[in-house]
């Protein structure tokens, strides 16, 4: 009688491609929604801001009326794109406008202060944040709270504010130690509004906390038009300077913005708010589990569960092969010996078949099919085959 080993049928219980779709296409489902979302956002917001604050714009955020306005009373507007311009610009008879003061180095707000500060001209900061204004405006310093309220009442003595009524300046709030400032357009007592008159040479500076006087969709709201006038409509000329980063003043800068100078505070505070409260939770919820409960392992778990445990893994892996392999090698390995066939050769078809079918005067084919057959189909052939595995090691021990 020849002996030797038979590899057992080997298959992977793997997921297929199918099960990795099935368990997998809720969250490539949620991925291309909130993807096809965001492209359509991009796509209806793409020009919202296109141009903003740009007299040449006609966009909703554009300040073309306002240019027009200006150009009707005699005041011609210029629009320039670098420091070198604006400081060049700047004189007893201009306006410099400072669209987004923020975006400007603290090397460029030094230049840019330095040449506005005796040219005897007025100078208009728009939302000038904690990162310019100080430069900018020195006395100057802008609340991390911003105004609840956009339209506000003037409340100062300034003619210009007084003429024009309420307005949407509602935005950063500023604090000045200046005695001769005009602070106008208060929020809980803090002005959105400033001017600031110059030490010599008759100039100002005025700090807006809100471009919204500026915007043509907002021009007509309010007394935004009055206000927006008199504050750029006081000398014959106006330079609109909208600071750019392709500006070659900004390259040599050695006080670049990092990445939490461009946060808000806002949201910092709210962050360390969040992660106090996470950790308050945490300890919360760590106290109402208690202590630990130490356990003595290894802890016996009954053969019924363990089987039981391993079933399931089978039938959610649809591992049907892997399933009867198993069954076929136990009742091998059972029937072996009592057909005095060593445990050692129980898998080898050549020494098992031979034995079981003198054993039991049956046909050997057939003991070979159910033995070391293919693996089934599916759950009911799987069934079956369980059974009469069951039936045949019940057959040897009888006989």
């Amino acid at each position: 009688m020849t002996t030797g080993a038979t590899t057992l049928p080997s298959t992977s219980v793997s997921p297929t491609a199918r099960q990795v779709w099935t368990r997998a296409r809720g969250v490539v489902l949620a991925l291309v929604l909130l993807l096809v979302g965001a492209v359509a956002i991009a796509v209806v917001r793409s020009d919202v801001r296109h141009g903003a604050l740009d007299p040449r714009s006609v966009d909703p955020y554009g300040s073309r009326a306002v240019a027009e306005l200006l150009a009707e009373r005699g005041v011609t507007t210029r629009v320039v794109g670098t420091l070198d311009e604006a400081r060049a610009a700047v004189g007893q008879d201009t306006t410099l406008l400072v669209a987004v003061p923020d975006l400007l180095t603290h090397r460029q707000q030094a230049r840019l202060h330095s040449a506005t500060a005796r040219s005897g001209g007025r100078t208009v900061l728009v939302a000038a944040g904690s990162w310019s204004v100080e430069r900018l405006a020195p006395g100057v310093t802008a609340d991390p709270a911003t105004s609840l309220d956009t339209t506000l009442s003037p409340d100062c003595t300034l003619p210009a504010a007084q003429r024009a009524g309420s307005a949407d300046t509602g935005g950063i709030r500023y604090t000045t130690v200046h005695l001769d400032a005009d602070s106008c357009y208060p929020s809980e007592r803090l002005a959105t509004v400033l001017r600031i008159p110059a030490a010599s040479g008759g100039g100002d500076t005025v700090v807006l906390g809100a471009p919204d006087i500026l915007y043509n969709n907002r021009l007509d709201k309010q007394g935004n038009a009055s206000l927006a006038l008199q504050l750029l409509g006081s000398r014959p000329h106006l330079v609109w300077y909208l600071p750019s980063l392709s500006d070659t003043s900004a390259t040599n800068a050695g006080d670049h913005k990092g990445f939490f100078d461009l946060l808000p505070s806002g949201w910092l505070w709210g962050t360390l708010q969040l992660f106090f409260a996470a950790a308050l939770a945490a300890l919360w919820r760590a106290r109402r589990l208690g202590p630990l409960v130490p356990e003595k392992l290894p802890v016996a778990i009954r053969a019924s569960e363990a089987v039981e445990g391993r079933a399931r893994l089978y039938r959610k892996a649809n591992a049907r092969d892997r399933a009867s392999a198993a069954l076929r090698s136990a009742t091998r390995t059972r029937l072996a010996p009592l057909v005095g066939v060593p445990v050692a050769q129980a898998h080898a078809p050549e020494a098992l078949l031979p034995a079981l079918s003198a054993h039991l005067h049956g046909d050997g084919q057939t003991l070979r099919s159910l033995l070391f057959g293919p693996p089934p189909s599916d759950d009911a052939a799987l069934i079956a085959l369980s059974d009469q595995l069951d039936a045949l090691e019940r057959e040897v021990r009888r006989s």
